[in-house]
């Protein structure tokens, strides 16, 4: 994403412009979510700033509409809020023969990348591919191994394998990133394939604009013809009944090709409110893999693999402590890395744990479950069908004892309260029994499938 240049002489307060429009930009990254940050907010330019303006230019003046309506005042909160002097933001559409731009650094917008609506290598049309999500790069575990597998195989097959194959899961558990992956790989190694990947939000505003211009014989030919046909974050037509007619028969005629349909969503295809059951019924024709919260230990390995991709060496105990405190998603967790990285790189700060906890406090607070300690012993004593009471007493029998692990254990990872806070919930225990009980429990998921599936169960249903 770039600004346009108006003379940096000019502008001497250049440097905290730049850091103020890399802050906005992380907040709308944070709320809007993936697809709708690259559709929308990634092709703006800013084109001029000072004086308590700042003007933000649009490729498209659907585009600038579309802002307008749904993002300007929130982009105004934001900025305002950082800095109160900016009293007006100014969209326009952007002239290109009129614009010079300079680059923001790419760590403001998370490393946006090749942003094109244009055919690539005359076969290949797509929307803000980004080249950090590879197959390579992309780490398994058992929460999305069976996505992981399916997505390679559609990719590297050139006879339809399921159809379709749909993809779902939480927000930032990777989902854009294997269909991204499956984009890059056929681009590669097929390139003579005929593909399209899109958001869902894209395909809609591009069949909308069809109708607009009664040209939707064309919109038809273009979709209808792929090999390949990829839609993001389908949940966003739900409740979008022409689109989702549109979208129906595109389906349908491909299908009936054998031409493989590549689906990502939020919820499974059953649990989509708003979508049409014959809709629903489709989506669910092929194969469809979910991709479960991250585990403790997948979320250490993601952190040691950017680590390493970033060439940077970072503490053990840094990692171990992200992992666990940082459970939400994993662009989060990743975020939470580059933060601390980026802060000793530009400050000359050792990376240890104290500087981690400085420099991410708002993240961590944000992060901060609501779940109680009590919460979590209630739902633990009726998962193990014991009493509420046996968490604080003193019997130290089996099938009690391990409960009690299983109760402070979660107490460490889902809440903020120290290890003493949290002996004292459990009968007035010290520290050390629950350390004891939390390095117990870590053994046991290492160790026992079934009690770590066990455990795994638990902590959705108090993380939900």
């Amino acid at each position: 994403m770039g600004v346009a240049q108006q003379s940096l002489s000019q502008h001497a307060d250049h440097g905290n412009f730049v850091h103020e429009w890399t802050s906005v930009c992380q907040r709308l990254q944070a709320d809007l979510g993936e697809a709708t940050f690259r559709s929308w907010i990634v092709p703006l330019v800013i084109t001029n700033f000072g004086g308590g303006l700042v003007q933000i230019a649009a490729p498209t003046r659907f585009i600038r509409d579309w802002v307008a309506s749904n993002f300007l005042e929130r982009i105004r909160n934001y900025w305002q809020d950082l800095n109160p002097t900016i009293d007006t933001i100014d969209l326009i559409v952007r002239q290109a023969s009129a614009v010079v731009s300079f680059d923001v650094p790419q760590a403001s917008v998370a490393a946006v990348s090749e942003e094109t609506e244009t055919e690539i290598e005359g076969s290949f049309i797509s929307s803000t591919l980004d080249p950090r999500f590879t197959f390579d790069n992309f780490v398994v575990g058992k929460p999305n191994e069976l996505a992981y597998a399916a997505a390679l195989r559609v990719a590297e097959s050139t006879t339809v394998q399921f159809n379709p194959l749909f993809l779902y899961g939480g927000v930032g558990l990777g989902k854009t990133h294997l269909m991204h992956a499956i984009a890059w790989h056929i681009k590669r190694c097929h390139p003579e394939r005929r593909v399209i990947y899109l958001s869902a939000e894209k395909f809609m505003y591009q069949f909308i604009r069809a109708l607009r211009y009664k040209d939707t014989v064309a919109f038809k030919e273009q979709f209808r013809s792929v090999d390949v046909l990829m839609i993001d974050d389908v949940q966003f037509i739900s409740g979008k009944d022409t689109t989702q007619e549109e979208f129906f028969h595109t389906f349908n005629a491909l299908v009936d090709r054998n031409h493989q349909v590549i689906v990502s969503a939020d919820k499974s295809p059953s649990d989509l409110q708003g979508m049409e059951e014959r809709l629903k019924s489709r989506l669910g024709w092929g194969l469809v893999a979910d991709i479960h919260p991250t585990t403790y230990e997948l979320r250490l390995g993601i952190l040691q693999s950017k680590a390493e991709t970033l060439n940077t060496q970072v503490p053990k105990n840094v990692l171990e402590f992200l992992a666990f405190k940082i459970a939400s998603n994993v662009r989060e967790l990743e975020g939470a890395l580059n933060r601390i990285i980026a802060h000793s790189t530009l400050v000359g700060r050792e990376i240890n744990l104290e500087m981690t906890q400085d420099v991410l406090r708002d993240l961590l607070k944000a992060n901060d479950r609501r779940v109680t300690i009590e919460d979590i012993q209630k739902r633990v004593a009726e998962y193990y069908s014991i009493k509420i009471s046996d968490m604080q007493s003193s019997r130290r029998s089996q099938n009690v004892a391990r409960p009690r692990q299983v109760a402070m254990y979660l107490s460490k990872i889902l809440t903020s309260r120290s290890l003493p806070d949290i002996g004292r919930k459990f009968g007035g225990r010290d520290h050390t029994t629950v350390l004891h009980a939390v390095r117990k429990v870590e053994e046991l998921i290492a160790s026992d499938r079934e009690f770590s599936e066990d455990l795994s169960i638990l902590r959705r249903t108090l993380e939900v």
